[in-house]
């Protein structure tokens, strides 16, 4: 019996939520998702990708629902203030399962630079690796320099505020998934 025609395509959440993590289990989440793509897919740090910035840092997460619950975190980046007015957004991650969406890796910016905004910030900067600076430039960030960290080409980028209107710590963004429009050769 040929089962390949039965098999099911793979989970598709119908929506995504998108805020500040309020929860021990979405800050759990948060760093569980940072240490599976820093440590064990991409193994740009050993055991564990924590650093004293987590002590200051403001943690945001995407977390797909079930039933229009959040259930799982998918996407996490950090934020924190370096100095008054100086905000900076590290530590992007997104699941691999959910990174075909799209989105979430975009959203997760956005609401970063938003709610840095929103805390004071006049100027928001991340470093940004290499094969990423394309993505962010679409998101209307420009390269300031390059530099190499961790091992890895990276460049420094700072974001055009004028393209994130500021808000307050409390917003919770709903996405629902769009896939890719296939291409027809």
């Amino acid at each position: 019996m040929d089962t390949d025609r039965f098999d099911a395509p793979p989970f598709a959440p119908s929506e995504y939520i998108v805020r500040l993590a309020r929860t021990r289990w979405e800050r759990a989440g948060h760093f569980a998702l940072r240490r599976a793509v820093f440590c064990h897919e991409q193994r740009v740090f050993a055991t564990d990708d924590r650093d004293a910035t987590d002590d200051v840092a403001i943690p945001i997460v995407a977390a797909c629902c079930v039933a229009g619950l959040p259930e799982q975190v998918v996407g996490a980046v950090r934020i924190h203030e370096s100095e008054p007015g100086l905000w900076h957004g590290s530590r992007l991650a997104v699941h691999a399962d959910h990174r075909r969406l799209g989105r979430i890796g975009g959203e997760l910016i956005r609401m970063a630079v938003c709610t840095a905004h929103g805390l004071g910030a006049t100027r928001f900067l991340a470093q940004v690796q290499a094969q990423n600076v394309p993505f962010f430039r679409r998101l209307h960030w420009r390269s300031l320099n390059e530099i190499t960290l961790h091992g890895l080409p990276h460049h420094v980028m700072e974001a055009d505020l004028a393209h994130y209107l500021p808000h307050g710590c409390e917003q919770t963004w709903l996405l629902r998934p769009q896939r890719a429009a296939r291409r027809r050769a």
